[in-house]
Formats: C-alpha cells, sequence, structure tokens
C-alpha cells in the first residue's frame, strides 16, 4: 500500500510539475495580430500631406522621422516599426478609402494619430466593428474619448469643448462686457469648441456672443466673415479654425485695421505655419493654450527633454521647422506610443494594445511641461487633461496663469 501511494504521489507531482511547466511556457509564448511579428510591428495613419490642412503635414513626417530613429537602435523589444502613411487631403472620403486599404490589404496592427475631426469620425464606426484600434487620433472632438460606445478609439488632443470652457473663463474674468464674434469650422471640431464656449458662458452667453460664423474646408478664404464682424461690432474674436484660415483671418484683420482681443485655438498655434505666416506684428497679443515645451522659450535652453529633441531634429527631421509647434506634437505622440508598445511587451494583439494605452499612469516626455503627466483608465480615455494659457509676444508665445485641470468627465 506503501509503494502504491508512493507510485500515485510521484505521478501526481509529475503531473503537477508537468501543469505548471507547460502553464509557464503558454505564459511566455507571444501572441500576434495581424501587422505583428517577430521582427516588425506595421502601423497606418492618414494625413493631409495635399489639400487645405497641408500645414499639418510636417507632424506625419516627424513621427516617420522618430520611427526611423526608433529603428535605428533597434526597434521596440527588438521589432522594427513600419509606419505607412497615405496622404488623405484632409478629405473624410479619401479617409475611409485609405484607412481601409491599410486595414485590409496592409493589415496593419492599428491606425496612428489619423489626422483631423471629420477623417477621424468617416472611419470610426468601421474601425470599432473590425475591432481595430484607432489610436491617439489627432483630435480633440469628445467623440474619440468615448470608451462607452467607442472602445477602440482613443484621441490624443485635449478636449476642445474643455478648451471652449477655459476660453469662456478667460473672456468673463478680462472681458465681461465683450461682443464676441466666433469664426468656426462647421463639423464637429468647430462645434465641439462652440459647445464648450457658449456652456462657459453660461446664461451670459447668448447676450455676448454677437456673431457666429462658420466656415467649410473646401472655402477659398474667411475674408468675409471676418469683415462682417467688424461692421456688426464684434470687438473679441474666438478663431477656431486651422492653420490657412487663422494665418487668413490674423491677416485680414490686420487689412481691415480692426483691432478686436483675438483668442486663437491650439490648433492654429503654431509660429512658423501660422504667426509668421501672416506677420508677426499682426499675431502679437493672441491669446491661446498650450501644454508642451516651446523651443523657442528661453526657460528650456538648458531642459534634457528640449535638448534630446532639437538632437532628433538635427539628425533625423533637419529640414524640420524648429519654431513648429507641430513638429513637437508629432515627437509627443510618437514617444508616447513608443511607451505603449513598449508595455504590450511580446503580446502584440490588437486587445493588448488598447488595454495598455487605457492603462497610462503619471508619464512625462521630454516635451511635457512641468508640472503636468498623461494618465488614461479604461473609463476615461483622455490623454490630456491639463493647459496653460498663453500669449504671442511677436515672436514666441509667453505663458501665463496656472495650470488648468479639466476635471469633468467631457
Amino acid at each position: 500500500m506503501r509503494k502504491l501511494v508512493k507510485g500515485w504521489f510521484s505521478a501526481a507531482t509529475i503531473a503537477l510539475l508537468a501543469s505548471s511547466l507547460w502553464g509557464s511556457i503558454a505564459h511566455a509564448q507571444k501572441r500576434y495580430d495581424p501587422g505583428a511579428s517577430d521582427t516588425e510591428i506595421k502601423i497606418g495613419q492618414t494625413m493631409p500631406f495635399s489639400g487645405p490642412a497641408s500645414a499639418y503635414a510636417t507632424i506625419g513626417k516627424v513621427e516617420a522621422a522618430y520611427f526611423r530613429m526608433i529603428n535605428d537602435q533597434g526597434g521596440i523589444n527588438g521589432r522594427k516599426i513600419n509606419l505607412i502613411a497615405y496622404d488623405d487631403g484632409y478629405n473624410p472620403a479619401r479617409t475611409v478609402e485609405q484607412v481601409r486599404k491599410l486595414v485590409e490589404s496592409d493589415e496593419v496592427l492599428f491606425t496612428f494619430q489619423t489626422l483631423g475631426t471629420a477623417p477621424n469620425a468617416s472611419v470610426q464606426k468601421y474601425l470599432n466593428a473590425k475591432k481595430v484600434p484607432q489610436l491617439f487620433a489627432a483630435t480633440g472632438a469628445n467623440r474619440f474619448t468615448d470608451p462607452k460606445n467607442f472602445p477602440w478609439t482613443m484621441g490624443f488632443n485635449p478636449s476642445y469643448q474643455t478648451e471652449g470652457r477655459i476660453y469662456a473663463r478667460y473672456i468673463l474674468d478680462n472681458h465681461p462686457d465683450a461682443k464676441i464674434g466666433v469664426l468656426y469650422q462647421n463639423d464637429d471640431l468647430g462645434k465641439d469648441y462652440l459647445t464648450g464656449l457658449k456652456s462657459g458662458l453660461g446664461e451670459k452667453a447668448s447676450a455676448m456672443i454677437v456673431d457666429e460664423s462658420p466656415y467649410e474646408v473646401t472655402d477659398p478664404t474667411v475674408d468675409s466673415q471676418i469683415s462682417r464682424m467688424k461692421t456688426k461690432g464684434v470687438d473679441l474674436l474666438v478663431d477656431i479654425t486651422t492653420p490657412k484660415f487663422a494665418a487668413q483671418a490674423i491677416k485680414k484683420i490686420a487689412e481691415i485695421s480692426w483691432k478686436p482681443v483675438h483668442i486663437l485655438d491650439v490648433n492654429a498655434t503654431s509660429i512658423g505655419e501660422v504667426m509668421m505666416a501672416a506677420g508677426a506684428e499682426n499675431s502679437k497679443d493672441i491669446v491661446s493654450v498650450h501644454y508642451g515645451k516651446d523651443p523657442l522659450d528661453p526657460t528650456w535652453k538648458d531642459d534634457p527633454g528640449m535638448k534630446k529633441w532639437l538632437a532628433f531634429m538635427n539628425k533625423y527631421y533637419p529640414g524640420g521647422d524648429k519654431t513648429s509647434s507641430f513638429n513637437g506634437y508629432g515627437y509627443t505622440a510618437a514617444q508616447l506610443l513608443e511607451k505603449v508598445l513598449q508595455e504590450c511587451g511580446d503580446d502584440l494583439t490588437r486587445e493588448n494594445v488598447m488595454k495598455q494605452a487605457a492603462n497610462l499612469k503619471d508619464v512625462t516626455l521630454d516635451l511635457t511641461l512641468p508640472g503636468m503627466s498623461l494618465s488614461t483608465t479604461p473609463n476615461d480615455y483622455r490623454v490630456y487633461k491639463q493647459v496653460r494659457m498663453m500669449r504671442f509676444t511677436g515672436e514666441r508665445w509667453e505663458e501665463f496663469g496656472p495650470i488648468i485641470a479639466d476635471e469633468s468627465k467631457s
């Protein structure tokens, strides 16, 4: 009997050890979805390399340069990044065509930083139905941070509605008797800002806003909207535009000798593509917000993160404009993706990519402003929830006021 028990125990022990060993091996196995392998991580994006929003093209170029740098350093967990970028001209119909190609023909693991509110909206349902991550979409519209309805979509920019509320707070504190004119892009981008602005102004909104002027991205200019606002007695302009139209508005304001208080959305604050293009003197005193270090700010002269960014630009994107906030933006988005993919390890499934992206905790990157950090949860997909106000001096943006945190869920 003793031998029988001993034999049974030995067999059971061996079985248990074998089971444990097999579990460890299974746990250590690499897991891949389409677009991932032992040697490569294939990702895709569309960018407006042409068309009315082509000023943003530099974002895609700097991201491609960043991944070239990563690949030169051996990749992420030994895998090279293969970024496939197509031109959609900021045209949602082309975005649909190109994203389908990325998913069904190129078989990317996920899309990354597709740019624009309308372009991203055009493929959001498709990507969620396919369960392909629409990761760090380059937009701040609220529909892209809605994990309940779109669990495979995560936006990157701060909320446009929140930014609108911040401008409302600034107006009420500093210009309580203003006659406000709102120039806005006639899509979810502009409408989200307008919603936030009105929400922040509260019951005063209907009396203070005396003109709402939309424009289409296919319009040649916004000159008529600007001229009409002046005739209506607007003395404070909330300018919710993309770079081409922002520069046009600034130039037209100077041309007609109009002197309104000028608030400009963060999407159009690039010094090179907007402020200098419109004229440094014309752009002076424009107010906006930001959430990253400005390379022209002497505060960051000896900052390690800024030095790292400048070294990157000099080596991998020497033709890129170092005064452009768009290049800092693209660098930061690519650096955050690098962190997410590092956390994925050998589990390069689409589900795990979203899991890691939705569990960021107090992340700081090279160009993150001191006092700010990036965090997400499975119920809160907002990457950025903090900004600071800034004013253009004619040479650079200058910060003022404290860090403003968005404590809302919108």
